[in-house]
């Protein structure tokens, strides 16, 4: 069941989890998103289930889109950008088969590190209401058939629980120190309600600990330096890239329907013709034209 080839992607993953400092990870949801947040000058991206469901099907992210169509997205995120990439596995999509093939496909697509959690399926945004989680074991299972799939191709596996919200932080803690024992190296435990909580988060499990800095949710949004302070390795941020590219869109369009000036907020043409590479691709078609 492993995969023999490497993933240098993974690679790089776990060269920058080895540097000191914190990583900021902001999420994206498509190529685009995903080849601006390069071009921002971020070394890591996330491909956030969030996010993807919105762009890609237009719907709310409570487990409505496929393994295929998350595969298929994180192919064509990869193919745009140079930097790593992990990936939104959500529950495996199925049972500790599912979560291997899930792990593995992710791994020979290109991404640098997938991430596993322990919801019922089908799952819901963390932040949002009517969520669950399986049992302690079925849990532990997912993450440990996750570390075996990985086999050599190097993969990060990153294990989330949403336990904090139903069982309380206490369970939420005992299941990250185990998915930690089971082989993850990095921990995501979601929706801590204080500075405090994330704390103590960090001090009592190991492995690369995840904040997750998700705009108007129940955790504190707290800036770069304190997080680092705290203890945590990687801070993302799941909406930065998609409530913005919304609101400026929402706004702009408003302002068309009501026969108002929208130009103002606009990127200029040409940045947008550079940004998407225009330029390097009419480079590279000179190179290649006939001469006459």
């Amino acid at each position: 069941m492993s995969d023999p080839y490497p993933n240098p992607a993974a690679t790089r993953l776990r060269a920058l989890l080895a540097q000191p400092g914190l990583v900021m990870m902001p999420c994206c949801y498509d190529a685009l998103s995903a080849r601006l947040i390069q071009q921002a000058g971020f070394d890591l991206t996330f491909l956030s289930g969030f996010s993807a469901s919105a762009s890609r099907i237009g719907a709310p992210d409570l487990g409505l889109m496929s393994y295929g169509e998350v595969r298929d997205q994180a192919r064509n995120v990869l193919e745009a950008i140079d930097i790593p990439m992990m990936v939104d596995g959500d529950t495996g999509y199925g049972n500790a088969m599912n979560v291997m093939r899930t792990v593995q496909g992710f791994a020979r697509a290109g991404c640098a590190g997938v991430m596993i959690e322990d919801q019922v399926a089908p799952k819901r945004c963390g932040h949002t209401q009517g969520k669950a989680v399986v049992d302690r074991e079925e849990a532990y299972d997912r993450i440990r058939a996750a570390v075996e799939a990985r086999g050599r191709s190097d993969i990060v596996i990153k294990a989330r629980t949403d336990a904090r919200r139903t069982h309380g932080l206490s369970e939420a803690i005992a299941r990250a120190q185990m998915f930690a024992e089971l082989g993850a190296e990095m921990i995501f435990v979601e929706e801590p309600l204080s500075e405090d909580e994330m704390r103590t988060i960090c001090a009592e499990v190991p492995g690369a600990q995840v904040a997750n800095m998700l705009e108007g949710g129940q955790t504190p949004i707290l800036p770069p330096a304190r997080l680092e302070a705290l203890g945590f390795r990687v801070a993302a941020y799941p909406l930065a890239a998609m409530a913005a590219a919304m609101q400026a869109m929402t706004t702009t369009l408003a302002a068309l329907k009501a026969g108002q000036d929208h130009t103002g907020g606009l990127m200029e043409f040409g940045e947008l013709r550079q940004r998407l590479g225009f330029d390097i691709y009419y480079e590279t078609e000179a190179r290649y034209a006939r001469k006459e």
